[in-house]
């Protein structure tokens, strides 16, 4: 349902209440309740921007000459990993590396690597590793390079990725739980205080909010038992292994996890005094006390809540965390507010004998600001993940999110059609025929009845004075019940508005089920921003130049006496990884030449990589060699070489080369 379009019942008598038995309708309505639970947990945030693989030294399907001391790997953003989480494999299988991780990140560069043992025999070497993305979730991948020439090998890597396999599907229904669960506990608490204080004795409504409550409860401790073999060995077992669950402690995750469990405790404090001391005050004036206590702490513990899902998950990544983590906040309390605020309609319509006009007022407004605050916020976020324009339409996860806004758009004017016909149906069914009765129709019902079932008594042919047959004066009654509702019912399904109605119930549901399979499918694509990086990373590996040493001569002039002359460098093989650089220095009569200092770096423009500085040692006069210029990928790099020639005469001269 539309924010300013609430449910069918909403806008109907405030008494009307359909019968309390099943029917095909509250069967649709709880579908309907259903999916708009598990839309609110698929729009409780936009896909996690997962981390990715942007290069690797050496890079995969190099043939080295030699054994490189160490492999490392670049990502596009912060991970975690451990000691085993980096794993080079000989072509026999056993490990070539010494098995304890390096950090080598530097600025911007998230770069991790393993040194390896010395003595390694020729032949394909495997690279395997397993990481954590800063959003949680687990990432793995594996390549392979050769020493001397390739080989056979015996490595055999496992084919579950992790987060896959039936954890995965255990853990992903957890998430989903705990989402639903914190939507209906959050948005029936914000219902019961701003739009009807009365339901907080309504027993159906109490009921709704414990489910919720035990829902989200349930869900986050088995979200921080499965946490371990989720991103680990994806085994059911290590669930129950008390030193992988202290492993997970000791995550951000694991904290936030702790932490959410921490606040449903304050959560089932605040429920108690809800439905307990608040209930049971009669007035307003009695309530006016505790509400706002209620509010505040309410508030409090609802957005402390929402605050471990945007400190641990996608809004802390990526650009502008700072103001996209509260943001994320904001987008998650405006959900429950909207979706769990009209399951509790929902219920209070048809498990309630009645509902004040009042409330139903004012829980449109309430979703009204909901929705707002959802389009602001979810706007904002799609920024965040999309990026630019060519990513709207050239990656999956842009494609995916227009999907989504049509169909949004798509159910704005179902819900549109659905108000129309519910304007219409109040129309038609103010009047006489609700009248002292019609506050409660189960109460004139059963007095109807009862009325029947006198006549029944008399029907009975009983003789004056004689007592008639209990048995049969109750199965009388019963009969003629039913024939009253469904009596009633037909009537009641003749009304065109009604009809109208169902129908644009029917297709609002049709429409929210295809946007939660779109939306759950987006949380599970790369964002469009993280896919444009990866892709262009893949485009300038693809397009890199073979490798050949690269020969660059530079002319220099520092302005003071003999300050003219030429470098030449020889950067041999001339690819990504490691490199010889040897450099000679001439003056302008062409013979080698010593000068004050010599620098050389390199830098990545593109990727913001660098500089680089060259560690030279001097061989002979005007000669220079750096046996360990390491470039971490493929690229245009820039050579940027510093001359001086005295105290005082220097000048930087550089050029821009291909690197395989």
């Amino acid at each position: 349902m539309t924010a300013n379009a609430p449910h069918p019942g909403a806008a109907a008598h405030p008494a009307l209440r359909p019968p309390a038995r099943p029917t095909p309708a509250h069967r649709l309505l709880a579908l309907l309740l259903l999916t708009a639970a598990l839309l609110g947990t698929a729009l409780s945030g936009t896909a996690s921007a997962h981390s990715t693989l942007t290069g690797s030294d050496p890079v995969d399907g190099a043939v080295a000459a030699t054994a490189p001391q160490r492999v490392t790997l670049t990502f596009s953003e912060q991970v975690a990993l451990g000691d085993d989480s980096i794993r080079v494999l000989e072509p026999s299988g056993r490990r070539a590396d010494t098995g304890e991780l390096r950090d080598l990140c530097s600025g911007s560069v998230v770069r991790y690597g393993v040194d390896l043992r010395d003595g390694l025999p020729e032949g394909t070497y495997v690279v395997a590793w397993q990481a954590v993305s800063a959003d949680s979730h687990p990432i793995s991948g594996a390549f392979s390079f050769s020493i001397g020439k390739p080989s056979a090998t015996k490595v055999v890597l496992p084919r579950q990725e992790p987060g896959g396999g039936l954890v995965g599907r255990l853990y992903d229904i957890g998430r989903y739980v705990s989402y639903a669960g914190f939507v209906v506990l959050v948005g029936g608490c914000a219902f019961v205080l701003a739009c009807w204080p009365r339901g907080a004795s309504a027993r159906p409504v109490q009921r709704l909010v414990a489910y919720g409550w035990v829902a989200f409860t349930a869900a986050t401790l088995a979200l921080l038992m499965l946490r371990g073999p989720y991103t680990g060995s994806g085994r059911l077992g290590d669930a129950f292994d008390l030193g992988v669950l202290q492993g997970v402690l000791d995550t951000g995750t694991g904290a936030a996890l702790t932490s959410r469990l921490l606040l449903a405790g304050a959560s089932a404090l605040f429920v108690a005094v809800l439905f307990g001391p608040y209930a049971r005050r009669e007035g307003p004036g009695d309530r006016r006390d505790l509400v706002y206590g209620l509010a505040v702490g309410g508030t409090i513990v609802a957005a402390g809540i929402a605050g471990t899902w945007a400190l641990s998950e996608h809004a802390s990544t990526g650009v502008q965390p700072a103001l996209a983590m509260p943001l994320d906040v904001l987008h998650l309390l405006a959900v429950a507010g909207w979706l769990g605020g009209l399951a509790t309609l929902v219920v209070a319509l048809y498990r309630v004998p009645s509902i004040e006009g009042a409330a139903v007022r004012r829980y449109s407004r309430l979703a009204f600001g909901a929705v707002a605050v959802l389009a602001a916020t979810g706007l904002y976020q799609s920024w965040r993940q999309v990026g630019t324009w060519t990513a709207l339409t050239g990656t999956a996860y842009g494609r995916l999110l227009l999907v989504k806004v049509g169909l949004v758009a798509v159910l704005l004017g179902v819900g549109w059609v659905s108000r129309r016909w519910t304007r219409q149906l109040t129309e038609t069914t103010r009047g006489p025929a609700y009248g002292k009765d019609a506050e409660d129709p189960e109460a004139a019902e059963d007095a109807d009845g009862a009325q029947d079932g006198g006549a029944g008594r008399g029907d009975a042919g009983a003789a004056p004075g004689a007592v008639a047959d209990p048995v049969r004066a109750a199965q009388l009654a019963r009969q003629r019940a039913a024939v009253a509702v469904a009596r009633k019912r037909r009537v009641r399904d003749a009304d065109p508005a009604r009809a109208g109605l169902r129908r644009s119930v029917l297709a609002e549901t049709a429409v929210v089920v295809v946007l939660l399979g779109v939306t759950t499918a987006l949380t599970t694509t790369e964002p469009g921003r993280t896919q444009e990086q990866a892709d262009r990373m893949q485009a300038a590996t693809a397009t890199a130049v073979p490798d050949r040493p690269v020969d660059v001569s530079l002319p220099f002039d520092t302005g003071g006496p003999n300050g003219t002359g030429t470098v030449r460098l020889n950067l041999d093989p001339g690819r990504s990884g490691g490199n010889t650089l040897r450099v000679a220095v001439e003056g302008a009569d062409g013979r080698p030449r010593d000068v004050a200092e010599l620098k050389v770096s390199f830098t990545l423009d593109a990727q913001e990589i660098g500089p680089l500085p060259v560690v030279l040692d001097r061989d002979a006069a005007g000669r220079w060699t750096a046996r360990e210029a390491r470039l971490p990928m493929p690229g245009d790099w820039r050579i940027r070489v510093t001359v001086r020639t005295s105290d005082i005469d220097q000048t930087t001269i550089d050029e821009n080369v291909k690197i395989g």
